[in-house]
């Protein structure tokens, strides 16, 4: 037995799961303290639960000991949501991997929270169809991670984030109860919507143990744009007529003038610009070439400098280069990051980036700003050496200015990457009270003794 956890709840729980379900050992538990968010902490046992049954029995364990509980997918958060901050209990999801049936008629598939991005894409290969967030770790996160952050990347702008893509779920609440919410179906106007209420609470309201995704067509070729703009202002410019004509592209991605000088810097071939969208569009063979012209034809404007068309795949990859450069390239600049996924109108993006190449100039540090325009979802990038307290200091007290500036242009705090513990304080600037009264409410009636995932999300009182 931990010490730390009630000797009855550690009886109860090793009966339950057996020895390869309920850990206590320091390296489980050590492996199960952290995230991609770098932060740390040492939870008292891991439980890994094979089937939805186990799970409420967990629950309804730890909620008579009054232990917290914090759910675990493949730890690629970077808000460290899944980080024990509170000790407790951490439930992994590694053993409820299973996909339990795809359903190419009703375009879904049901899953277990544990089974990968990358297996269920794989799995849905033959059928012609694909799920369709697409995080930078959908090769290694889990579905169920997923759900926790409503987590995005650069398909959302045509095809929706996770929440978009989600019809119904099966979840243990903190109370110890099962609910079903949702089904194989696309249209509901039966009670309120728990299914997009649960998406995206990072384990706070309920442990999700099963899911109902919707599918899309996969889509038989793909050509893209490269186009390189004097400005962010020319480049936000474009980016509205894009996303005002019929042509929804499948990706809009944008680099601000910090990114492009790096990209030189590392020796990609790309042209001195202010700005830089990477358009990507996705259909049939007969059609592509006609949206991929509606897409070109967009891009260009006032302050267009250069627009490079491919074609094909081979050409496509080779412009999506720079892109799939960038994120490595940043660690040539300092070894330590600070990356925000803020969200503002689209309109606003070239306020944004003005703002933060001021940010930049007075917090003495490199900003780069790159990310999913179409959806007004850019990654701050606040680079600094964490072996400099200084540079440090000056990185920290950038991040809340940073926010305050995005909050007055409209925006909010993230995108993708969620809420955790690394934003949670700045929730009463983008909430009212009235609004974090209500979140607060909900959370007390599904967890009502705040056993799951404590401390995350909501500020404290």
């Amino acid at each position: 037995m931990t010490d730390a956890l009630p000797a009855a709840l550690d009886a109860e729980l090793s009966a339950l799961l057996g020895p390869e379900g309920w850990r206590t050992d320091e390296a489980a538990r050590r492996a199960h303290g952290e995230d991609d968010s770098r932060q740390w902490a040492m939870p008292a046992a891991v439980a890994v639960p094979r089937d939805r049954d186990q799970v409420a029995a967990i629950v309804r364990a730890c909620r008579r000991h009054r232990v917290p509980i914090v759910a675990r997918g493949a730890g690629t958060g970077t808000a460290a949501a899944a980080v024990p901050f509170a000790g407790g209990v951490v439930v992994s999801f590694a053993r409820m991997d299973r996909i339990l049936e795809i359903r190419p008629g009703d375009r879904c598939a049901v899953v277990e929270p544990g089974v990968l991005n990358g297996d269920l894409q794989q799995a849905l290969q033959p059928h012609g169809l694909f799920w369709p967030p697409d995080p930078s770790s959908a090769e290694r996160c889990t579905i169920g991670g997923n759900l926790a952050c409503n987590a995005g990347g650069p398909r959302a702008v045509k095809y929706g984030a996770t929440r978009d893509n989600v019809l119904g779920l099966v979840a243990v609440t903190g109370a110890g109860e099962t609910i079903r919410c949702g089904g194989p179906w696309t249209k509901d106007a039966t009670g309120y919507d728990l299914t997009h209420l649960v998406v995206g609470s990072e384990g706070t309201l309920a442990l999700v143990v099963e899911a109902t995704l919707r599918l899309a067509p996969r889509p038989a070729a793909q050509a893209g744009l490269r186009a390189f703009y004097r400005d962010a202002a020319s480049a936000a410019a474009a980016v509205s007529r894009l996303m005002r004509q019929p042509q929804v592209p499948a990706m809009l991605e944008f680099m601000d003038r910090a990114a492009i000088a790096l990209l030189r810097h590392n020796g990609t071939e790309v042209p001195e610009a202010g700005a830089m969208l990477l358009v990507e569009a996705d259909g049939d063979h007969d059609t592509l070439p006609y949206a991929l012209q509606a897409l070109a034809e967009a891009a260009e404007g006032d302050g267009l400098l250069e627009l490079d068309v491919a074609a094909d795949g081979a050409a496509r990859d080779r412009l999506w280069a720079a892109r799939k450069a960038l994120s490595p390239a940043l660690r040539t600049i300092a070894p330590g990051k600070i990356n925000e996924d803020v969200v503002v109108p689209v309109s606003r993006i070239p306020d944004l980036v003005a703002g933060v190449e001021a940010l930049a100039a007075e917090a003495a540090l490199p900003i780069v700003v790159f990310g999913h325009a179409g959806n007004g979802n850019l990654h701050v990038n606040i680079m600094y050496h964490p072996d400099d307290p200084a540079e440090v200091a000056r990185a920290q007290a950038a991040l809340p200015r940073l926010f305050a500036r995005v909050i007055a242009l409209g925006g909010t705090l993230s995108g993708e990457h969620g809420i955790g513990v690394a934003k949670r304080d700045y929730m009463v600037q983008a909430f009212d009270p009235a609004t974090l009264a209500a979140m607060r409410a909900v959370k007390a009636a599904l967890d009502p003794d705040g056993i799951l995932n404590p401390g995350k999300v909501l500020p404290p009182l």
